[in-house]
């Protein structure tokens, strides 16, 4: 899907693509182990009896599709990314695994970014409607959410699919079977496989479903809900000091909360802060795709290959960054709980002990032989 052009229009990046490719795999590859990491550690114990309650649940369900992104995204980085001179690098099987890996990333990518909606939700019914927060959002209502999500995403993505189609050329290649800009002596022709839209409609159809569905309706949500959650925090705290605050005809014993109780209170504040900032780190970094993707939808493919293509390496690095900061918001959100640190710190001593055991028993089984 490159396409070169002689006259620059909008975007003279070539430069700046050629420098930052040198780093570009090398960089992958560190986001997407330490994403992995990161996603599984989340996932084992997110999914423990003592962690399970519908932020969890939806925290876990968003490190699946964010491991699930990586996992498809590492055989990319080295197939698809560098100097594809060879006409080796443009069979027909790798222009397969180029349109399953669009419809893959992008569908679980918004399965990610649905997810983090429906978290701002489901926090803001629990700040907003305390009272009908155990039942609008309990563990069932919250594992159909996010069963629905699962299934929904991959259908509205099925156009990003459709619109793509393998093409067939002739080529000039040399004896080393490189590719070369023109027929010359000593080189002959070779048939390559590449993907491309199929026809300009098939482009924009795709190109306004991932620009308004996937990222710039997300933002939006995403945009409100965030204000709204950050007004009703600051409603919380005004009620909670007058509430702490003794009345005249009362004396401060009296309003004096138990210590379990403010413990309850701040535990309850670190969660809603943190989950703020996933909600706002994934609009530092979806934002600027959503109006790269409005901008490719109105002016067209000329600035998808001089600007788009040329400044992000690809949507699918842009992934790859996305999960390294979903990874990182994951994190920061379950390693506030105090709960999750003991989970984790159970675990861990769990592995340990399991490891010390089994060494001992084999030593015993060793000196009985």
């Amino acid at each position: 899907m490159n396409v070169t052009s002689q006259n620059v229009t909008y975007c003279d990046l070539m430069s700046v693509k050629k420098t930052f490719s040198v780093y570009h795999n090398y960089l992958s590859v560190i986001i997407c182990i330490f994403g992995s990491v990161t996603n599984v550690l989340n996932i084992c114990v997110l999914t423990t009896k003592p962690m399970r309650c519908p932020t969890n649940m939806i925290l876990t369900g968003l490190a699946l599709a964010n491991l699930l992104v990586i996992l498809d995204y590492l055989p990319f980085v080295f197939l698809y990314n560098g100097d594809k001179a060879y006409a080796f690098h443009f069979t027909y099987n790798l222009a397969v695994f180029v349109i399953f890996h669009a419809w893959f990333a992008q569908s679980f990518h918004f399965i990610s970014c649905c997810l983090t909606v429906v978290l701002a939700i489901w926090q803001y019914i629990a700040i907003k409607f305390p009272q009908n927060n155990s039942k609008w959002c309990s563990n069932k209502v919250t594992k159909i959410t996010i069963l629905l999500t699962y299934i929904l995403c991959p259908v509205i993505c099925i156009p990003l699919n459709v619109s793509l189609k393998i093409w067939e050329k002739q080529v000039p290649v040399d004896e080393n079977e490189k590719i070369q800009k023109t027929a010359k002596t000593g080189t002959h022709n070779a048939t390559i496989y590449v993907t491309d839209y199929e026809s300009e409609y098939s482009q924009y159809i795709s190109s306004s479903v991932y620009a308004i569905a996937m990222k710039l309706v997300p933002c939006i949500l995403l945009t409100v809900l965030s204000s709204l959650l950050i007004v009703e925090i600051l409603k919380a705290k005004e009620r909670r000091k007058k509430l702490m605050t003794p009345k005249p005809d009362e004396t401060a014993a009296m309003r004096k909360p138990s210590q379990r109780c403010l413990e309850k209170v701040k535990q309850a504040d670190r969660t809603t802060m943190m989950l703020l900032a996933v909600l706002l780190l994934f609009l530092l970094v979806e934002f600027p795709q959503a109006i790269f993707g409005l901008l490719n939808v109105v002016i067209g493919k000329t600035f998808e290959v001089e600007c788009y293509q040329k400044l992000v390496i690809h949507d699918s690095f842009a992934i790859s960054e996305t999960n390294g900061v979903n990874n990182f918001s994951i994190t920061l959100s379950v390693n506030m709980s105090k709960m999750f640190t003991e989970e984790h710190e159970k675990n861990m001593l769990e592995s340990v002990m399991d490891v010390g055991l089994t060494y001992t028993l084999s030593s015993e089984i060793v000196k009985i032989d």
